[in-house]
């Protein structure tokens, strides 16, 4: 009867937690759910509760040690590792064996990955490692503990809400949309009902572990004091459930109204917020790169942005501030990863802009999207407003170096969003005026064609140098925003330029380019030689022109930097935005300079688009070498094959060479990672089997035969005590044998004892024979057992932990035992 009851207690106590676990399990799918938002996750999930209960269940069946358990896990996690978290992998056998890399290198890399990626991240690359991991460890270690009787119980608790946080912290900084239910809205519905209902299942289950333990003290000491237990419940344990739950109920409902309210259109702070501005940046497209973006349609006839009033004197927006080049792109940060001076930080009250004159504009996004944020001169404060004004607040960054600012709120700006600017634009100085204060040594090296085209052009020194060849490049430049176009139905930007005849023109801003521009101006001048002909034959546009004026002003020792904007005015006749809104086609790009007293001088460098290149007007001259008459005696010979012909074909057969290489190196890579995550699996069970193997054949090899004999027996103990039976502890050999029930047991028992006690010398035949007798013992174990069994039995770790064990702590086998003495004994205890 007594069992029956413990019995009963302990599978309300398995059902009470596997209940908790449940539910955990889905407020921390819900939480997770906006991270993926795919079908690929919920199949991720289902795929981790089958294998973590199942894991769970079998580890408290088998009274696997946590090690063990954990390593089972492990496996697991390789084993569903393709299918559920990189489902792109499964399409051949190659591909799979790759994907047991990618979840074992996801473990590790793919929790960062997770905070940089645009969400929801679907099935995206190994994306899904981490859930697979949370869910799949969360789940079997949760059960583990809830199963488990107090207070080690209590740590289900912490485990669970460790899973629920994985959704909260690595998941977005916007909140779901506002619950409307009647005139009342109820801000963050989703986010607040995950945490409450996460805080009030685990209070719940905590009180009722606290319960159950309670009575089953009272119960114990009942029976030790014979004083009997009233079953009807007092007043005051009603009164204090009452209380406690209403307790609860008020301070969740109190929390679940108050703070949404509160922090209504701030940013949810989570992971993914700490990783900004660095890591937004350093992601963050160039805007040099998409300049030849904003002259398609229809964002060319777009307005991104509108400067809506301004007070002052403000001639340009600046949307990035370019400062590092590496000789493919234009970047606002060090692509090497240094930190300087620019980096860029949150913004107090107000900055200290210097001197200067004030301006104040107010500004509203239009179609602009990104993390540039369009500033006037140098910030000295900034207001946001509208329903994202303290998430915008929180989430911009300025730089007082750069004179640049970012917005990484929810991923950057977006329509509607519209902020005060003030700022303090310098006092303007002419670039012919300033001094050169000389540039760092590890700067980027400039093409051999642009400085050969600077030393034949410059003239005088400092700015005015630079001014000269900034006027010059201009002039023999010619503006082009495309490759090709059609001219039936010309572009934006081709429209508006009447009697403009279109020119080719390659986009990007590397070294390669650059330096094809002016190889187009030396050959130029070279076929033009001293004639007075067109020297045009620089084609492109700012994003080519502004990097070519930054390379120039390096040359001369000016530090450079490339500026991505809009002009609200010129004196020049240049593109400016119409009544201050800012169309695609307005983008511009300029090059700042710094002058030996610190000011950032701008220059314009869009190219002149009035006089197009004349490539067929070139100068015809007169050959400079005579013409040679062969004599009439003279024999043709014939010459030898060219070696430059049989050149491409070795180059061919080298890049074939190269191919099988490679291939060769991707099969021997895939086949290490394949042979470590082997390694990593099966490692410790070849470990504890070869520990064995050892170990029996040091007994096996004993000098002595009654030593031998000795050391058979507790082969025959170990092997018993591997498959489940007690380890022996006041027993007699004939009692342990008894026990084990094997055919030739007592035989072995009996000749141990003889071998230990008799006066009669062993023999080595007699303990070759013994040791024969214990291999075939050996065996009949593993008959009867399952192929699981036998396998669980081989990696066993009880034969080497049976000297140890506590002997007040008999296992499951031994009690089992004990009970069936008793029965047969007619059910008497003993004294």
């Amino acid at each position: 009867m007594r069992e029956r009851v413990i019995e009963r207690k302990a599978g309300a106590r398995i059902a009470a937690g596997s209940l908790y676990v449940a539910t955990i399990t889905v407020l921390a799918a819900v939480a997770a759910w906006p991270i993926y938002r795919s079908l690929s996750f919920l199949i991720l999930v289902l795929a981790a509760v089958v294998a973590g209960t199942a894991i769970a269940v079998t580890a408290r069946a088998l009274r696997w040690p946590a090690w063990l358990t954990a390593l089972i896990a492990f496996g697991s996690l390789m084993v569903l590792g393709v299918p559920v978290a990189v489902p792109s992998r499964m399409t051949s056998l190659p591909e799979a064996i790759a994907g047991l890399g990618e979840v074992l290198w996801g473990s590790i890399t793919a929790w960062k990955d997770l905070l940089t990626v645009e969400l929801p991240a679907g099935a995206y690359r190994n994306l899904l490692v981490p859930a697979l991991i949370v869910f799949l460890f969360g789940i079997t270690a949760a059960l583990l503990l809830a199963w488990r009787r107090p207070p080690t119980a209590a740590l289900a608790v912490p485990v669970g809400l460790a899973m629920v946080a994985f959704g909260l912290l690595f998941g977005s900084p916007s909140v779901s949309a506002p619950l409307v239910l009647g005139g009342l809205a109820f801000p963050a519905p989703v986010e607040t009902a995950v945490g409450a209902l996460s805080l009030v299942v685990s209070l719940v289950w905590l009180a009722w572990q606290t319960y159950e333990e309670r009575s089953r003290a009272l119960r114990r000491a009942a029976s030790a004091s014979g004083v009997r237990l009233s079953r009807s419940r007092g007043g005051s344990d009603a009164r204090r459930m009452v209380l406690g739950a209403g307790m609860i109920a008020v301070s969740v409902a109190v929390a679940a109204v108050l703070v949404p309210a509160v922090a209504e259109g701030a940013e949810r702070t989570v992971l993914r917020s700490g990783v900004g501005p660095d890591t937004a940046l350093s992601t963050a497209i160039s805007p040099l790169t998409q300049y030849r973006g904003n002259f398609s349609e229809p964002r060319s006839g777009s307005v991104l942005f509108r400067v809506e009033r301004t007070d002052g004197a403000a001639d340009r927006v600046r949307l990035a501030t370019l400062s590092h080049y590496d000789g493919e792109t234009y970047r606002a940060v060090d692509p090497r990863g240094n930190v300087d001076a620019g980096r860029y930080l949150r913004v107090p009250a107000r900055l200290d802009a210097g001197a200067g004159a004030t301006v104040t504009a107010d500004i509203r996004i239009g179609q602009l999207t990104g993390i540039w944020l369009p500033t006037l001169g140098r910030v000295q404060s900034i207001a946001f407003e509208g329903a994202r004004a303290s998430a915008l607040a929180d989430s911009f960054y300025y730089s007082g170096d750069a004179w640049g600012g970012i917005q990484v709120a929810d991923g950057g700006v977006r329509a509607g969003d519209a902020y005060t600017v003030t700022a303090v634009m310098p006092s303007g100085v002419e670039l012919s005026r300033i001094d050169a204060p000389g540039v760092p040594a590890d700067q980027v090296e400039a093409p051999e064609s642009l400085r050969r085209w600077v030393d034949e052009h410059v003239e005088g020194q400092g700015g005015a140098a630079l001014a000269g060849l900034v006027d010059l490049l201009r002039g023999r430049g010619y503006l082009s925003h495309a490759v090709s176009v059609d001219l039936e139905a010309p572009p934006t930007w081709l429209s508006e330029m009447p009697g403009y005849v279109f020119e080719s023109s390659a986009s990007g801003h590397s070294l390669a380019r650059i330096d094809s521009l002016f190889r187009a101006l030396l050959d130029r001048e070279a076929e033009v030689g001293g004639a007075e002909l067109p020297l045009v034959a620089a084609i492109g546009d700012d994003e080519q022109f502004s990097v070519a004026v930054a390379l120039m002003a390096r040359e001369l020792g000016f530090p450079a930097r490339v500026v991505v904007g809009a002009r609200l005015t010129s004196d020049d006749g240049l593109r400016t935005c119409d009544r201050g809104a800012c169309r695609g086609g307005d983008i511009v790009a300029w090059t700042e300079v710094q002058s030996a007293t610190g000011d950032w001088v701008p220059i314009d460098v869009t190219p002149q688009s009035a006089v197009a290149p004349q490539t067929d007007l070139t100068l015809q001259r007169d050959p400079q070498n005579e013409t040679e008459v062969r004599p009439e005696n003279a024999e043709e010979v014939v010459p030898p094959d060219p070696v430059q012909q049989d050149a491409p074909a070795a180059n061919d057969s080298d890049d074939e060479a190269a191919a099988d290489l490679s291939g060769l190196w991707a099969v021997v890579r895939v086949s290490g990672i394949a042979l470590v995550i082997a390694g990593l699996l099966l490692g410790p069970f070849g470990v504890i089997t070869a520990a064995k193997a050892f170990r029996r054949r040091a007994r096996r090899r004993s000098e002595d035969p009654v030593v031998r004999i000795v050391a058979g027996w507790d082969e025959y103990v170990d092997a018993a005590v591997d498959h489940g039976q007690p380890a022996p502890r006041t027993h007699t050999r004939e009692e342990t044998a008894a026990g084990f029930a094997t055919p030739r047991g007592i035989l072995l028992a009996d000749r141990a004892d003889r071998a230990v006690f008799a006066k009669d010398a062993v023999t080595t035949a007699e303990s070759d024979e013994f040791w024969g007798i214990v291999e075939q013992e050996r065996r009949v174990f593993s008959q009867r057992e399952s192929a699981w069994r036998r396998l669980m039995a081989a990696v066993s770790l009880r034969s080497f932990t049976r000297e140890i064990s506590p002997k007040s702590a008999p296992s499951g086998a031994s009690r089992r035992q004990e009970r069936r003495s008793r029965r047969r004994d007619g059910g008497s205890r003993p004294s």
